[in-house]
């Protein structure tokens, strides 16, 4: 197709641009988690630990926006997208009757999500487990996304379907935001620690942060069967 050789460059962007967005999420979340701990559990400088870390952070992704938006990849990708945009190499999809196209196209994502939640719901939990549920939320993500345009074509069935999605995309995204939520409070519980100060507070943090997970991973059985039972899940599971 002649869309692949840019079919990449957007998830790279998105990559490169992504990391100041996040960091600001993540100081957001730890943040509000902090402010919610009662005053005589916070022990230590937490406040001032949470600003240093999130200076250091912020700095090295501001570093990959400005690379990423001056660099001759992304102007590459400006003139290709430009290119599409006038002259849009439709195929011999575009002539057919949309609704066949579009069930087919969520059927698509439908069968790669419910494979991706399968497998990760297989798993012990762990690290393993993480990942697989962190692929299944992309899955979701794309499967929400594919059903958006076919309203018009399907009808209520697509809404429903997409809204049912929404809720497993929710609760796999706040699982995913646990994992990097653990991650950067074991990397600030680390440098607390050779600093000789007292790391009650970020271990305390830590293990909120894993009683979530563990919550949406529940959660997920439920969510997840209330997707696979939507009218038009029915119909994908010819």
């Amino acid at each position: 197709m002649s869309t692949d050789p840019i079919r990449k460059e957007p998830k790279w962007l998105g990559g490169e641009l992504g990391a100041e967005r996040d960091q600001k999420v993540l100081l957001e979340l730890l943040t509000s988690r902090r402010e919610a701990l009662p005053q005589q559990l916070a022990f230590g400088p937490v406040s001032a630990r949470l600003r240093i870390w999130d200076v250091g952070q912020s700095s090295q992704a501001r570093r990959h926006t400005l690379d990423a938006l001056n660099s001759d990849r992304y102007l590459a990708l400006l003139v290709s997208l430009a290119a599409l945009t006038e002259r849009p190499p439709l195929r011999a999809k575009a002539a057919r009757k949309p609704k066949k196209v579009m069930t087919k196209a969520i059927v698509k994502e439908y069968d790669r999500l419910s494979d991706r939640v399968t497998f990760a719901l297989d798993l012990p939990p762990g690290t393993e487990r993480d990942t697989a549920l962190h692929e299944a939320r992309k899955a979701a993500k794309r499967t929400r996304y594919a059903t958006e345009p076919a309203r018009d074509a399907l009808g209520k069935p697509a809404k429903r379907l997409g809204k049912c999605v929404k809720a497993v995309q929710k609760v796999l995204g706040d699982h995913q935001d646990s994992v990097v939520a653990r991650h950067a409070l074991r990397e600030i519980a680390l440098a607390v620690h050779a600093a000789g100060e007292t790391g009650f507070v970020w271990g305390l943090l830590y293990g909120q942060e894993q009683a979530v997970a563990d919550r949406r991973e529940r959660e997920l059985p439920a969510v997840w069967a209330d997707a696979s039972r939507s009218v038009l899940g029915k119909a994908l599971d010819r």
